[in-house]
């Protein structure tokens, strides 16, 4: 069995989340999400886990953290994706970095609502 990747990450409205991530094509695992929780699906080993603040920090009676807590980095099959993934994200009110070319790599990035940067790569190994 592969092992499975389950990051999480705190926002500030589930209600939101659901909705931003929607509106860039994302689904989510109704058997664990819930009104404190979304389990946003990456492919069948790996989700996301958006949870409200409050329940977030109560996993490990953690403070909310200053800065940039990671960079989350997502391989996408086209530059095409890259491209419809930036500009979703923007339409839905997100901070986007335009897409660039470093040699075999394209990729764009933008800041979520939340203010989590996601960076979506592109790499043609062609």
């Amino acid at each position: 069995m592969a092992r499975m990747l389950f990051p999480n990450l705190p926002v500030s409205d589930v209600a939101r989340a659901r909705t931003f991530w929607t509106a860039l094509g994302f689904s989510f695992d109704e058997d664990f999400s819930n009104e404190q929780a979304l389990a946003m699906v990456v492919n069948d080993t790996a989700s996301v886990m958006l949870l409200e603040e409050k329940f977030f920090h109560s996993f490990h009676d953690t403070q909310p953290a200053l800065g940039t807590e990671t960079l989350t980095c997502l391989g996408l099959e086209s530059r095409e994706e890259v491209d419809v993934l930036c500009r979703a994200a923007g339409e839905q009110g997100a901070e986007v970095t335009a897409p660039t070319e470093n040699g075999p790599m394209y990729g764009g990035a933008f800041r979520d609502l939340d203010g989590h940067l996601w960076e979506l790569m592109f790499m043609d190994l062609a």
